[in-house]
């Protein structure tokens, strides 16, 4: 009995042995790709010429537009120079809408009297008449307070939407996510009132003179009964509202000159590295390639498709062979529909792919902090395991929550969303305004970001995703 006691010990301590140095043994295999990757990325990254490429030569990308489409060109031409398996384009059609010649706005205070305002009109929105909109303003903190004014209050007049970003908010997505509202729904909620129009403070948490665009929806609205839309930017917001405390009776004026067309056809950008023993599963890392027309669009997404394209490179580069195909999504149409998001998910399920994992970029190219995930239950608690391979590069935040939204209608009961966290107290200081550009992104946190994605899709490769019990 002593004999077997010993000898089942034995044997015990070494199995534990030799799971403990297995453990380490890959702990430290993880850790020498992380270096390389990151090494890589400081030291010969390509995004940043990209993003300047993209912000400088090509400049806004809305869809629809003639940059949208040198945007696909010059991506595409830049995939196929990494030498990938397989390089291609998805078509997928999109809206067309022109904003046309610059907007103009002013307040009235008494006849004669009057102070510009900068405005810009807001994405899908129509034209004024071709004279502009003068009218009373009436302001509100929000569309609860349509009802109590009721047509009465509001019949004739324009609505000023005036509710910030709650600034007490650490997450300013969640600053943001309070207050968009007025802006996504605004217009036609005012237009049941009789509004003439509606002007909405800019989501920012600045106090600048930059207004913010961004898109709207008129939902089920007749189109006979839409109205103009425009934001306004915080300085001027709060301007109006202190004069408006003064002189209820200021009259407001904007005149915009925007169309929408019929859709076109566009395509979402598309790499692939196949996988060597499991190519039927399916990663994928992207961000959208079009972007608002104010600015650049460096931010928001131009960050987040360099970054995508890096993962490949970079993973190449180091030497990398992936268990997994591997490809990157460009997408077009986040901005003001989700075309290609909904594009690519529609053909992956007609092809039956097994997309195991997905991560997007499309917070801006600011100091990585971690990611957050959409996934079964214990997805995310094995990947709360690899926070101590990305506690040297602070980037360990590891919570729950959105991924990104072109790679959201991949969503099913199995595979792992993930959305890159970057810091995000600067975000919404460039999002969607003309100060979106390329001199406001710092390479070296571009650069940061890019290898943290590589990182973490390198993970996804080698262990796969946790199988259903």
């Amino acid at each position: 009995m002593k004999t077997n006691y010993k000898l089942k010990k034995t044997v015990n301590l070494f199995i534990y042995s030799f799971l403990l140095t297995t453990l380490v043994s890959a702990q430290n295999v993880d850790e020498r790709q992380f270096q390389k990757i990151y090494e890589t990325a400081l030291s010969e990254g390509k995004a940043y010429d990209w993003l300047n490429y993209l912000s400088n030569q090509i400049g806004g990308r809305l869809s629809g537009s003639i940059q949208a489409q040198q945007a696909v060109d010059y991506t595409k031409l830049q995939l196929d120079s990494l030498g990938l398996d397989r390089v291609w384009l998805q078509p997928v059609m999109v809206p067309k809408w022109v904003r046309g010649t610059p907007e103009f706005a002013y307040f009235e205070t008494t006849p004669g009297v009057t102070t510009n305002v900068p405005i810009t009109a807001l994405g899908g929105s129509i034209a004024t008449p071709q004279k502009g909109i003068k009218a009373q303003v009436v302001e509100v903190q929000g569309i609860g307070d349509l009802a109590a004014l009721g047509e009465a209050g509001i019949k004739g007049k324009i609505v000023f939407y005036n509710r910030p970003m709650d600034p007490t908010l650490i997450n300013t997505f969640s600053a943001y996510s309070g207050a968009v509202d007025q802006r996504g729904s605004g217009a036609a909620e005012a237009a049941k009132y009789g509004a003439l129009g509606v002007i909405v403070r800019s989501m920012t948490l600045r106090l600048d003179d930059f207004p913010h665009t961004g898109g709207l929806r008129y939902g089920d609205l007749p189109k006979e009964e839409w109205i103009p839309a425009a934001a306004i930017s915080t300085n001027a917001a709060d301007l109006l509202s202190t004069t408006l405390k003064l002189n209820p009776d200021i009259k407001f004026y904007f005149k915009q000159n925007c169309k929408q067309f019929d859709d076109v056809q566009s395509y979402n950008v598309i790499g692939e590295i196949k996988g060597s023993t499991h190519p039927e599963e399916y990663i994928v890392v992207g961000g959208h390639l079009d972007s608002w027309d104010l600015g650049d669009g460096s931010h928001d997404d131009g960050a987040g498709c360099v970054q995508s394209m890096e993962v490949l490179r970079l993973l190449k580069k180091t030497g990398y062979t992936p268990k997994r195909t591997i490809r990157v999504v460009l997408f077009m149409n986040e901005e003001n529909g989700l075309r290609g998001g909904r594009k690519y998910a529609e053909e992956a399920q007609k092809k039956n792919e097994n997309h195991i994992f997905a991560l997007e970029s499309d917070a801006g190219g600011f100091t990585p902090r971690g990611f957050s995930f959409d996934s079964p239950e214990a997805d995310f608690e094995r990947t709360k395991a690899w926070q101590k391979l990305f506690e040297p590069y602070l980037v360990h935040m590891f919570i729950t929550g959105g991924s990104g939204a072109d790679i959201g209608p991949l969503k099913n009961d199995s595979i792992v969303l993930a959305g890159l966290r970057p810091d995000s107290q600067r975000y919404f200081d460039y999002h969607h305004a003309a100060n979106d550009t390329f001199e406001q992104v710092n390479k070296r946190e571009l650069e940061l970001g890019a290898a943290a994605m590589t990182s973490l899709v390198y993970l996804f490769d080698t262990y796969g995703t946790v199988a259903p019990e």
